[in-house]
């Protein structure tokens, strides 16, 4: 019996765009925001930088995404820490540990395979762990949709 893994999440979708366009989406802050739903304008994604900015979704636009930028290898490979579902205005999760969340881009047979991981929910509190898990899932169903109108239209 296979078990699936309660400690990552995994997506993917195919683009018809070329990878130089996904990239884009990924790699520049300000595109990045515009898809992903958090005002960044002005930003930059720098490896070993936090960037921060006002999340967009109606009710949470109070709400600051707080991400620290991994590692990013052009075209390829983009990656970043955060806290997930951090949407609790009255708990403070700066002693908590963070998951990791990985772009990959591969070319594929009209556009580009785009795959993204988020692991470490093993390491999330217990008290919110399965909570964090079961709402980043469906918001990275979401995301995908997202990231294609995005790249789509651009």
């Amino acid at each position: 019996m296979n078990i699936p893994s309660t400690d990552r999440i995994e997506r993917q979708v195919q683009l018809k765009a070329p990878r130089s366009r996904v990239w884009q989406a990924l790699a520049d802050a300000e595109s990045f925001g515009a898809w992903f739903g958090v005002k960044l304008q002005g930003q930059r994604f720098v490896a070993g930088e936090y960037t921060r900015g006002n999340l967009t979704y109606p009710g949470y636009e109070d709400l600051v995404l707080e991400a620290l930028i991994e590692r990013i290898e052009p075209e390829r490979y983009f990656s970043f820490r955060w806290h997930p579902y951090a949407v609790d205005r009255e708990h403070d999760y700066a002693d908590e540990p963070t998951t990791l969340v990985e772009f990959m881009l591969e070319d594929h047979a009209g556009g580009t395979l785009l795959r993204v991981v988020e692991s470490g929910f093993d390491q999330i509190p217990v008290a919110r762990r399965h909570e964090a898990y079961r709402m980043n899932s469906g918001g990275w169903e979401e995301q995908m949709h997202n990231i294609r109108r995005y790249v789509d239209t651009q």
